[in-house]
This record gives C-alpha cells, structure tokens and sequence, in this order.
C-alpha cells in the first residue's frame, strides 16, 4: 500500500497542470510549464523528495551480516589437537514488526517530502501569475497612456491653431504641453516598472534577467463564485501543507509504535568453524585419539539485553510529544487555510463589484463626459481647463479599471494557491 501510495504521488506530480488553471491562456501556460521544469527550487524540492524514497529500501533491510576471523597466536591444545583458526558468522534479525516499522515510518517521511514538493510548485505558479499580471497591468497602463499622449497631441495642434488665430490663449498651449511632459514621464515610469516584472518572471523561469517578455494580454477575465464552505472543504482535502501535517501525525505514530518495540531484544544467529590440526605429540602420535584433528563447527543464538529502560521510557515520550505537536500543527495549517480563503474571497467579491462599476458606470460617465466636453471645446463654450479635466478623469478610470483585473487576477491566483486546487 505504501509503494502505491508512493506511485499515485509521483504520478500526480507529472500532471500538475491539473492543478492550476490558465484562463485560456497558452503563453501563461507556456511560461507555468517552463518554470516547473526549470525553477531551481522546485528542481531542489524534487531532488529532495527523491532522496528520501530512497530511504525505504535502506530502513527495510537487515543488518549487514559479521564474519570474524580468529587467528590463535597460542594454540589451545585439546584432547583431538590443536586449534588454530576459528572464524564465524552472525546476522541480526530486529524483533518481528521492527523492520516494517522503519519502512512505514520512512516512507511516510518520503510522502511528507512530495507534499512539500507539491507546495513548493503551487507557491511557483503562483508567483508566475503574479509577475504576469503585472506585466498585464504594465502592458495595459503604457497602451492606455499612450493613446492619452496622441490625443493630448491632437488637443495641442488644436489649441496652437486656434492661439494663431487670435481666437485661444498662449495658456492653453502651455497647459497641454505641460500634461503631454506628464504622460511622457509616466510612461518612463511604467517601462521602469516593467523591467522589474520582466526580470521577477525571468527568475523565475530560470532565464537570464534581460531576456525579452513578449506583450502581455489581461484576456478574458473569468467569473467567480466564492462560496465559503466548498472553498473551506477543497483546502482541508487538496492543499499540500494540509496533506503533509495528516502525514506528518501519521509518522509520528509509527514512531511511537517502533519506539515501544524497543523494549523487545534483537535476536542474533550465529555459526562457528573451529580449524582443529592432528596431535604431533608422542602420546598423541602413538596412540592417536578418536577423531583425532577432527575440526568444530557451533551454532550460536543471542540476544541484546534491553536493560536501560528509561532510555527507550523517553523515545516513547518523545514520539508521543511529537505526535501531539503535530495535531496542533495540524490545526494551525488548517486555520491558516481558512483564514486565507476568507481574506482573498472577501478580496475578490469586493474587486469584482469595482470592476463591474468601473465597467457599467464610470467609464461610459468618463466617456460621455469626454465627448461632451470636446463638443463644447470646439465651439469655444468652454476652456482648456475643463477639457483637460475631463481627460484626466477617463485616463484615471481607465488606469484605475487596469490596476483593478490585474489584483483581480491575481486574487484569483492566491485562492488557487489556498485551496490547493483551480479556481
């Protein structure tokens, strides 16, 4: 049952794309299946959780068996000759139960390393999204500020005609000119921003820092329905820290069983070979005795003496101790899980109604409000000023609706990482 439950592990970590979700997108899905494979610390995690499957094969196996070889300096002589070489072979057999034990306890140890390693590859994706959301976001904020600085441009042409004309003021060339500075520097400030997230995700990734990220789409942005007690159930039962603490108080368990076994002594088998030679001596030589220079042979059984029982008194103790440590880590990790569900859901819910009046409410007002504005501007109704506020106000939501889908996103990715499985 362990092997198999060992197998299922190692199958599972061979289809982790099951376990996170990319919105229909193939680039972040490129990137997530690049970073699983090359990421040091997920390779590290995984050379970890390798090492200790190792172990079973070791803690199941005998002790190496003893051959000892005596030499005698001095021959004891005996009534049928000589003795002059004895040599011997022992094996240790552990008391019944110890060996399956050691093997249980260990593999249990190399399970806890794969929930470690699945750990590990969740919190990856979720630093993968993360960058590429704000890669999203940078990509949307420079598109956006762009088209502001062309229509900023559009309105200076505007206002320079008309000031030749005698009919508009020197201030409104200033003003505009000083808003089309502001954009520039803006948009020097977000290609900063994305050398940043361009190098976080190329770590990421295993790649050099100045490799190039291709642009980056927000794409279709999904609906979710948060719903508190399924979320809390998918975390107790998928999230790998949850998986690893039930392992980790099973372990504990086989720790204390092989602990008790140790008040039972270890039985050792034995044989000898005692090399006997011919009496050469002159009574010995005359009268030779029966089975004269016949040589030994002995079985031998022993046990080791389990006396020091306040030692084995404390590994009791101490696996119990553990054990107990454990089911309150046990109940600290699921109280981090739900507590974190209902911090990024109540996240989410609040982003989503934001978005819905950034989309339904205030961008058509901006909109709207823009258009007017230009109107009125053009038959000279109103100033620059006023137009000028009123691009500010759209470039604001828009930015604004940008920096919202790119948390949104990314809350989506953080609950995904919560309750250990897609959202």
């Amino acid at each position: 049952m362990i092997l198999v439950a060992i197998l299922i592990l190692c199958m599972a970590g061979t289809s982790y794309s099951e376990s996170y979700s990319t919105n229909g997108s193939p680039q972040l899905s490129a990137y997530i299946e690049q970073a699983l494979e090359r990421n040091p610390t997920v390779r590290q995690a995984f050379g970890r959780y390798q090492a200790a499957r190792q172990r079973s094969p070791q803690a199941s196996s005998l002790p190496d068996p003893m051959l000892g070889l005596a030499q005698y300096l001095r021959t004891p002589e005996t009534r049928v000759g000589p003795q002059t070489t004895m040599l011997t072979l022992s094996q240790q057999f552990p008391w019944f139960g110890k060996l399956s034990d050691r093997e249980k306890l260990t593999a249990k140890e190399a399970l806890i390393f794969g929930q470690q390693y699945e750990a590990i590859k969740a919190e990856v994706v979720r630093q993968i999204k993360a960058a590429y959301y704000s890669l999203a976001y940078v990509d949307q904020a420079v598109s956006i500020t762009e088209e502001d600085l062309s229509v900023l441009r559009h309105y200076e042409t505007l206002a320079q005609a008309r000031y030749s004309q005698g009919v508009g003021l020197q201030q409104a060339v200033v003003k505009l000119q000083a808003e089309i500075t502001r954009d520039l520097n803006r948009l020097k400030v977000l290609r900063s921003h994305r050398v940043d997230a361009e190098a976080a995700l190329n770590n990421l990734l295993d790649h050099a820092s100045e490799s190039p990220i291709e642009k980056v789409p927000f794409g279709n942005r999904p609906n979710a329905e948060v719903k508190y007690e399924k979320l809390y159930a998918m975390g107790r039962d998928r999230r790998p820290e949850v998986r690893a603490s039930l392992l980790q108080i099973e372990k504990d368990e086989k720790r204390i069983q092989l602990a008790q076994k140790s008040y039972w002594p270890d039985v050792t088998l034995g044989a000898s070979f005692v090399n006997v030679g011919q009496r050469s001596d002159l009574a010995g030589s005359m009268s030779p005795p029966e089975q004269n220079g016949k040589n030994v042979y002995a079985l031998t059984v022993g046990i080791n003496i389990p006396l020091r029982r306040r030692k084995y008194d404390a590994a009791v103790a101490e696996a119990t101790e553990d054990k107990i440590a454990s089911h309150e880590g046990y109940r600290n990790v699921l109280n981090s899980v739900e507590t974190a569900i209902r911090s990024i859901g109540f996240r989410i819910q609040t982003l989503d109604e934001q978005i819905l009046l950034f989309e339904r409410t205030l961008l058509p007002q901006a909109e709207q409000s823009l258009r007017s504005t230009e109107a009125a501007y053009s038959t000279g109704t109103i100033g620059v000023l006023d137009l000028l506020d009123s691009e500010r106000v759209l470039l604001e939501v828009r930015l604004g609706l940008a920096q919202l889908q790119s948390d949104y996103m990314k809350s989506l990715a953080e609950m995904e990482r919560a309750i250990g499985a897609p959202f």
